[in-house]
């Protein structure tokens, strides 16, 4: 693949030194999306899908999938492209009913020749939903892929809660071994302090998961990226997976969050009244804020928040531009806005 030179990536001179030779970078983004209750048209048996936002529309139902699908590839394919000329390299998502949703998506026109592949695996969930990986074939190839089981048990009843798998596939990306870990860790159905275990307990098997990989190899690069129903000062990310919002403070075999300093910035990724949470977000391990750029490493994170996935009018004017709302369709998009990190590798001239 042809590397990529971007005027963004000319400031990076000054920062390496002055008075050198210009260098040029290639460059990628790894992005997180939830698609917001993508559940094809028909009813399946086997799952609770009939609760499912589209199902309970009754008319023009395979229009309005369409449509659904339509937006959703429309933000994919954006995500990234304004400075890497590109789609993102690699994709995870979450409230995805199967994959033949996934399948629709890459197979739309704005994504057909990015030839994406697919991660997937059933999850236990009570609403049928899952999460999966997305990547562009010709710049990351799998090599392995898993599915960890989440076990969390209600405290009144002692029943289980079904809910997401934590999707981890392992690859190269451009030859570089990397992890990537998909999440979707449980809702505050219920309320946040009920449900507070439930999201400490998925943080705990994130934690085993990283631990696994770093028993391996200590300097994995390892990606945690999801909708975890927490926002990054909460206890399941401060305390269990101990992350760190300063690049200086990120010791070996710890965690970096760039999304902790954008939420006490204010910056959310989905709205409920009028308080902002920062659910969605990209963690890195220490090798990927290495200095030396002769394999990919951290360049900088983002809030996917352009102007055509914001309400423009109405009692939710600024929230994200749903894709559901009074009982149907409202062509938007997702109740949450996509979040992304560029990594970036220094080329030949």
């Amino acid at each position: 693949m042809r590397p990529v030179k971007l005027l963004i990536l000319t400031l990076l001179v000054g920062f390496f030194a002055s008075g050198q030779e210009k260098k040029n970078y290639k460059i990628h983004t790894i992005a997180f999306y939830n698609l917001e209750n993508l559940f094809d048209a028909i009813d399946d048996p086997s799952k609770f899908d009939e609760a499912s936002p589209i199902m309970e529309i009754s008319a023009n139902r395979e229009a309005i999938y369409k449509k659904k699908v339509k937006n959703m590839a429309r933000v994919l394919a954006d995500i990234g492209m304004e400075d890497t000329h590109n789609s993102p390299a690699i994709i995870g998502v979450c409230e995805v009913e199967n994959r033949e949703v996934l399948e629709d998506i890459i197979n739309d026109s704005l994504l057909r020749d990015k030839n994406y592949g697919i991660v997937h695996y059933h999850s236990p969930d009570n609403r049928g939903i899952d999460v999966a990986l997305l990547y562009q074939k010709r710049v990351f190839t799998p090599t392995a892929t898993s599915s960890h089981e989440l076990k969390i048990y209600d405290t009144g009843t002692n029943k289980r809660i079904y809910t997401r798998d934590q999707l981890l596939v392992s690859g190269e990306l451009e030859g570089d071994p990397i992890h990537i870990m998909v999440n979707h860790w449980p809702s505050r159905s219920g309320g946040e302090a009920k449900s507070k275990p439930n999201r400490i307990a998925a943080a705990k098997l994130s934690k085993r998961l990283v631990d696994s990989l770093q028993i391996i190899d200590p300097y994995a690069k390892i990606f945690i990226l999801g909708d975890l129903n927490d926002n990054p000062n909460n206890v399941s990310i401060k305390k269990v997976l101990k992350t760190q919002n300063n690049k200086d403070d990120v010791g070996f075999k710890g965690i970096y969050n760039p999304f902790e300093n954008f939420y006490k910035d204010g910056l959310g990724t989905t709205a409920f009244r009028d308080s902002w949470s920062l659910f969605d977000q990209i963690m890195i391990t220490k090798p990927l804020l290495e200095k030396t750029y002769s394999s990919f490493q951290f360049y900088k994170a983002g809030v996917y928040n352009k102007n055509y996935l914001i309400e423009n009018s109405g009692p939710y004017k600024g929230y994200p531009k749903r894709s559901w709302g009074n009982g149907g369709f409202t062509d938007g998009f997702s109740d949450h806005f996509p979040v992304y990190v560029y990594v970036i590798k220094e080329v030949e001239h």
